[in-house]
């Protein structure tokens, strides 16, 4: 297929690369200079702008920060010059951003009006997920249109749910990803502990990962330096998730919160920490860095 990728990166990068070596033709794009020269030496063409990558392509996958962003790309500014009077009718647009289900459902009932189908992917996984082609997709839109994505998703992921109608998909991935920002400060405050009692950091992960106590960031993303060695903790926290994009997920989950009257007092604690932690100057840093406000320093 004739593919456009908007937004190249930890995790828009990866994946279009596993759709290029799948054999499809994609057209990328990115606002970054860095991000697009990456994936010109993958062997990606190389759109001028994001206008020029949907030419022709019958699919177009975006993967871009917020909400705001994906308002901004596919509707302009006021309704006017998106990137939707640019794609031609019949495509299907598979946005893998994650964002807030209201924005999902604002551009798909324009991509309607347009006659362009509309579903939300966003992902789980990280960045070692979208290198491997192992991410899950959580996806929100009709049935039809999800099996006309699933050959793409599949190239790119392990697990695809189909968890409803539009903005569904996002509903899920808020959940997942509070869940994940509580259990990555659980995990980092035992750690911690451990550590300030003499333990050793590998020791006391294994012994936590095959208890009670076992997670995902045990599994696969322990905090600690040096425990999991792919892991950004283990690289001076670079790469990863950052830690502000957690804080956006973390926001966007108590705004739902508050619109459905749901308690989330854990999730609320963990936006503060998280708020916290980057005001700190660790934004940028991948967001198991929360470990560093609750580490010993001597």
């Amino acid at each position: 297929m004739q593919i456009a990728f908007i937004g190249l990166g930890h995790m828009g990068g990866p994946m279009a690369v596993n759709l290029h070596k799948a054999g499809h033709s994609v057209k990328a794009f990115d606002l970054s200079q860095d991000a697009l020269a990456k994936a010109k030496a993958e062997g990606l063409q190389i759109a001028a702008s994001a206008q020029d990558a949907v030419q022709g392509a019958e699919a177009v996958i975006s993967m871009l920060p917020a909400s705001q962003h994906v308002e901004g790309l596919f509707l302009g500014k006021d309704g006017q010059g998106g990137l939707l009077q640019h794609i031609a009718r019949g495509t299907l647009v598979i946005d893998s951003s994650t964002i807030a289900a209201a924005t999902s459902q604002k551009v798909a009932k324009a991509a309607e009006a347009a006659g362009v189908a509309f579903i939300d992917a966003p992902v789980s996984g990280g960045t070692g997920g979208a290198i491997a082609g192992t991410l899950t997709f959580m996806v929100g839109g009709s049935e039809a249109d999800l099996e006309r994505a699933r050959p793409l998703l599949e190239k790119m992921g392990a697990n695809i749910f189909h968890a409803g109608s539009v903005g569904a998909g996002q509903t899920a991935k808020i959940c997942n990803n509070m869940l994940l920002g509580i259990l990555m400060i659980g995990t980092s405050e035992a750690m911690a502990l451990g550590v300030a009692n003499g333990l050793d950091p590998k020791v006391l992960a294994e012994i936590m990962r095959r208890s009670s106590g076992g997670n995902w960031a045990l599994e696969k993303y322990n905090p600690y330096p040096g425990v999991h060695e792919n892991a950004p903790a283990s690289k001076g926290y670079a790469g990863g998730f950052g830690t502000d994009l957690m804080l956006k997920d973390l926001g966007l989950a108590q705004e739902n919160a508050m619109a459905m009257k749901a308690s989330t007092p854990l999730g609320g604690l963990a936006r503060a920490l998280y708020a916290a932690h980057s005001l700190g100057g660790h934004g940028g840093e991948d967001f198991s860095s929360v470990i560093k406000m609750v580490q010993k320093t001597e």
